[in-house]
């Protein structure tokens, strides 16, 4: 192979330079941690008792080097009269531009992320075991990132290789003349430690020291993690609870004389304003979710908290323990977004003061420069992974789209429709599939992506739709059990934040959303074929292995007897667009009228 590109971060420009006025096109959104105004303190030049401090964050990039597309590649502006847009965004050549200018003019500036730097990622990361991030990731200057699920995605030896380097254990190196040298910043995991000693599997926090400022950072991941990842990826792992895992160790720093704390939580929230600069604190806006009672019961002396994990824009202020409002940020995903939270820092208390610090959500737009050293590492990987990634796989007429916040999609459709097809290659008596929402990763889209025409889909463009490598398995579920499992969907583990399944062709029901719990799911609505379910006939039920061993909170699934393990589901996606298009017969997005929603 050619070899690879390896980058050094580029010097960023003087601390002495005036910070430039950022146009964004458009609002941003800012949140303010304390209920009175920004104190005086006249010294951030660092001469002083106080400080200014800046800590941009980013969070849930999974690899998207090149820029996102459709969905997945804009972010929603509101404007004043209370109409939205859609804004292109993310690419890491412009975020690259983004962080630099953004760093312009301050003396103390830290990098942060919460997780989910890699795994998930598209073809041009994924391909190489998403070495291409963490050197991304490294010339971007990062300082520290916690661990997420997604960091677990190809099990803790290659997340510990990620951190440490080497070349991969099976693929080998990538350039003859160059070995990986792995993430120049701690990757922290207080919160999962190792089932026989206790110890945590990294660095569960780190002191970040830049010219008399100390600031101590403690990264977890959402104690569900083992619920939503393979589990032969965290075999003799335990996931502790995270608000009781960053007050350990803020006590720790506290005694060590670190006052000021900044947890990296890759656990989050949901907006009532899906815009990114919608205002949290406006009348029926605010956040919901897991990261609300996190923050209610993480200790007062973390001075924010910076979140990720479901991917949504917003700046907010929670109330701390003590009932004192503390910052809550989140910059959606992909490098669309990235998040600048301002403060001062009080050198003799050693702490931030906490009435001063705001953030600000910033679109990370394409009408900026790139950054042309990004580009040259791009291009490095690209010449690698052409060979690949260029080769045309399928045809289709139109976007067919994957939107998570809908019970039903048209590609969701599709790709079980796909799983059907190849699972019926493997045994002809598979009856129906059944796809989680969160194993589609992007859309397809008409747009061509590079060279290859609109319409066309690429191994990469299928790639990154599915990068997890998961295999087609085959079970046998009782009738009985196959309603549980629709049922699991609204129910357990998945009752607040339901996880709707994407269904073959001639699978339906009625979702009832009026209804609660399992009751949602209408039991004698369920049809395959036009026939109703029957209780105690035995279906051959088509899953991801991830699904086949419970993920998602679905157990019911891993009860599933008489297993078959197909081939992987990429590959059922490229056989079915294979043989369901061609270039004068390109598909059609599916209806997406299989499951009945009533409101």
């Amino acid at each position: 192979m050619a070899a690879a590109l390896a980058l050094g971060t580029a010097a960023l420009p003087s601390a002495a330079q005036a910070a430039p006025g950022r146009a964004d096109h458009g609002p941003a959104a800012t949140g303010h941690a304390g209920p009175g105004p920004r104190p005086g303190h006249g010294n951030g030049n660092g001469n002083g008792r106080t400080v200014d401090l800046q800590v941009l964050a980013i969070n849930d990039f999974h690899g998207h080097l090149e820029p996102p597309t459709g969905s997945s590649g804009t972010v929603t502006r509101e404007h004043a009269d209370g109409s939205t847009e859609s804004v292109p965004a993310g690419g890491v050549e412009y975020l690259a531009t983004a962080l630099r200018e953004a760093r312009e003019g301050h003396r103390h500036s830290i990098t942060v992320a919460p997780g989910d730097i890699v795994g998930a990622s598209p073809l041009l990361s994924g391909l190489f075991h998403d070495e291409p991030t963490i050197e991304a990731m490294n010339a971007l200057g990062m300082d520290v990132v916690g661990v997420g699920n997604h960091e677990f995605d190809e099990g803790r030896a290659e997340l510990l290789r990620l951190q440490r380097g080497g070349c991969h254990p099976v693929d080998g190196c990538y350039a003859e003349d160059r070995t990986f040298a792995g993430a120049d910043f701690p990757v922290l995991a207080a919160n999962v430690v190792d089932e026989k000693t206790g110890k945590p599997l990294l660095k569960p926090y780190t002191v970040v020291k830049q010219r008399g400022v100390k600031v101590g950072f403690v990264g977890v991941t959402l104690e569900g993690t083992a619920d939503i990842v393979s589990a032969e990826g965290v075999k003799g792992l335990k996931f502790l609870d995270e608000a009781d895992t960053i007050n350990r160790y803020t006590r720790e720093l506290r005694r060590q004389g670190v006052n000021a704390v900044v947890a990296l939580v890759h656990e989050g929230g949901h907006p009532a304003n899906p815009a990114y600069n919608a205002d949290c604190a406006a009348p029926g806006g605010g956040i919901s979710g897991p990261i609300t009672d996190i923050a209610a019961r993480t200790d007062a002396g973390v001075d924010a908290l910076v979140t990720g994990h479901t991917h949504q824009p917003y700046v907010c202020s929670l109330p701390d323990p003590e009932g004192n409002d503390r910052l809550v940020t989140s910059a959606a995903s992909y490098g669309r977004l990235f998040t600048e939270l301002d403060m001062v820092y009080d050198r003799a208390r050693r702490d931030i003061v906490r009435a001063s610090v705001t953030g600000t959500n910033h679109v990370v737009h394409r009408e900026r420069p790139k950054a042309a050293d990004f580009t040259e590492l791009i291009a490095g990987w690209q010449e690698l992974a052409a060979p690949v990634a260029n080769r045309p796989i399928g045809y289709v007429s139109e976007d067919i789209t994957a939107d998570r916040t809908l019970p039903e999609t048209p590609l969701g459709d599709l790709v079980a429709d796909a799983q059907l097809a190849h699972a019926r290659t493997q045994d002809e008596t598979t009856d129906l599939a059944l796809m989680n929402p969160g194993g589609i990763r992007a859309d397809l889209t008409y747009a061509a992506s590079g060279t290859e025409g609109d319409g066309v889909v690429t191994y990469a463009e299928g790639y990154t739709v599915q990068p997890f490598s998961n295999t087609v398995n085959v079970v046998s579920l009782t009738g009985e059990q196959l309603l549980g499992v629709l049922r699991e969907q609204v129910s357990g583990a998945n009752a607040a934040a339901p996880k709707i399944l994407q269904v073959s062709h001639g699978f339906t029901y009625t979702l009832d959303l009026t209804r609660t719990g399992a009751d949602r799911v209408v039991a004698d609505s369920v049809r395959l074929d036009g026939e109703p379910l029957a209780a105690d006939r035995t279906y051959r039920v088509a899953v991801n292995s991830f699904l086949a061993g419970g993920g998602d909170g679905f157990p019911t699934l891993a009860e599933g007897t008489d297993p078959l393990v197909g081939g992987d589901d990429l590959r059922a996606l490229e056989e079915y667009l294979r043989a369901h298009s061609a270039p004068g017969a390109p598909l059609a997005a599916p209806a997406a009228d299989r499951v009945t929603v009533v409101r």
